[in-house]
Formats: C-alpha cells, structure tokens, sequence
C-alpha cells in the first residue's frame, strides 16, 4: 500500500464541517458488520484524511483488534505516523500551529459521523465540482462555498455540477441540483468512486 503524500495546503481548517449545507442528501447505506469494508476505509483514511486530520479517539491496536487484522499488519499497511501500536492516530500539527498557522484548528474526525451523520459525509464526498471562482478551484453542492480541496479528486476525476434554475413569481431565481457530471475520469470509475466513499464513509461511522 502507498502512502500518498498531500501537500500541505490540503491541511486548510476552512473544511469548516461545523457550518451548514444544502442539495439533496444521499443514503450512504452503511453497514458497520462489513469487514472488508472497514478495511478499505481505513485505507482510503490513512492515505488521504491522516495527513491533516487527527482521528484521537482511535489506537492503532485497537484498529487491528476491531477490523481483523494483525498488529503487523497495521503497521506496515495503516500507520505512516511513526506512532507505536498502542498510541493514538494522531497528527504531528498541534492545535496551537493550526491556530498560528491558519487562524483556527482543524478538526478531528473521531467522531465527525456521530455530529454529521453517515448521509452527510457520503453526499458531501460525492458533490465536489468545479469552480474557479473558489479558492482551490472547487465548491460541494452539499457545503456551498466550501474551503477545502477536494482531495480524492484524482479518484474521481474533475466534476461539474448541473443545476436547473427557475424564477418564481417574484423574479426570484433558485438553482436546484440535479446531478454530478465527470468532466475528465480519474483512476476510479464512477461506480468504484462510490464504493470507495461508502468504505471511507462506513469506517468514519464505526
């Protein structure tokens, strides 16, 4: 398993999960008994969330405890930290530098499922598209104006979202979301896209 290293910018606070959203919500149709999925989530975590984003409330040993895998295992497949099989999954960034570096902390995802919920995660990881007007070239239908990079762009490739626009009785225009488009194809196809935020998003909930 490679471990993928993301630049530093992804690590921007602005991810802001405690602020509103809108679009449809999606059902993620988790299931916490699926092992295998488990795994795969833990991959996709390790590899694309732990960089930036702590999971405190989780030990290594733990992890291989509840997901079927042997301690080896998990260090030579789910920890890139340095950390010891007891430890936690922690991050080297404090939250002092976060404050200093970005002007706010960012946050841990121990239990960002317990506070969002499952459908929340999965259809904000499905919405990203393209819009240059933002920041990091991008915007989620679920979490309009977001502040982060969508960082399993290279999964699922560049995005553009359809909206159909009315105007009421009161010359008032309202967009609604239709669906996702795949601009350009990423190294996953549209259905192992899906899969593979259903397995991060299912391990987020476990």
């Amino acid at each position: 398993m490679r471990k993928l290293i993301v630049m530093l910018f992804v690590c921007l606070p602005s991810l802001g999960f405690a602020s509103g959203g809108g679009g449809p919500m999606m059902s993620a149709n988790v299931d916490v008994t699926n092992t295998a999925s488990l795994q795969r989530g833990a991959q996709t975590f390790v590899n694309y969330c732990l960089s930036c984003h702590s999971a405190q409330y989780m030990r290594y040993n733990r992890l291989a405890e509840d997901l079927g895998l042997t301690e080896d295992q998990v260090m030579e497949n789910l920890n890139f930290t340095g950390h010891k099989i007891g430890e936690q999954m922690k991050i080297a960034m404090t939250g002092d530098d976060a404050q200093r570096w970005f002007g706010t902390a960012i946050p841990d995802l121990s239990v960002i499922a317990r506070s969002r919920g499952a459908d929340w995660l999965y259809t904000y990881l499905m919405t990203f598209y393209v819009d240059e007007s933002r920041p990091f070239g991008v915007n989620n239908v679920r979490f309009p104006d977001v502040g982060m990079p969508h960082v399993l762009s290279e999964l699922q490739g560049v995005t553009h979202a359809v909206f159909h626009e009315e105007v009421d009785e009161h010359g008032q225009t309202h967009s609604t979301f239709e669906e996702i488009e795949i601009l350009s194809p990423g190294s996953q196809t549209e259905d192992e896209y899906e899969r593979t935020v259903l397995d991060l998003v299912n391990y987020l909930v476990y």
